[in-house]
């Protein structure tokens, strides 16, 4: 977020949302709120950072299939995802980084704490 903007989020318009529970939608009797909802305030650090505008990029920091790359390709479908960061009034946000993060096609994240059983695909890091 810009440093001159100081706008907090406007709430969201209920109305406007489909409802929570939909009996015709069968999975919402189940998953949908049984007690009334809660706003609560946003704290400083959702509305002044993280700054990342220290960070230097790399070449292939914004393609999955290439940060990673030791001399092949990774093995799996490919997806393509793009998109904008923008405000509750529409405008683009500056100085924002989306951080990924993608399972290799054996469903497996090269993460610490990830000990499915599926091997690392050497040629994905899955995540920029």
């Amino acid at each position: 977020m810009s440093e001159l903007d100081t706008r907090r989020f406007v709430a969201r318009d209920r109305n406007w949302q489909p409802k929570g529970y939909t009996p015709d939608y069968k999975t919402t009797i189940a998953r949908s709120p049984s007690q009334a909802l809660v706003s609560i305030p946003q704290s400083l650090s959702e509305t002044t950072g993280p700054d990342f505008t220290h960070l230097k990029m790399g070449k292939y920091d914004n393609d999955l299939l290439l940060n990673f790359n030791h001399g092949g390709l990774p093995v799996g479908e490919r997806v393509i995802m793009c998109g904008r960061v923008i405000d509750q009034y529409g405008n683009p946000v500056p100085h924002t980084l989306v951080e990924m993060w993608q399972a290799n096609a054996g469903g497996r994240y090269r993460h610490k704490n990830d000990s499915y059983l599926a091997p690392l695909d050497p040629n994905f890091g899955g995540v920029g």
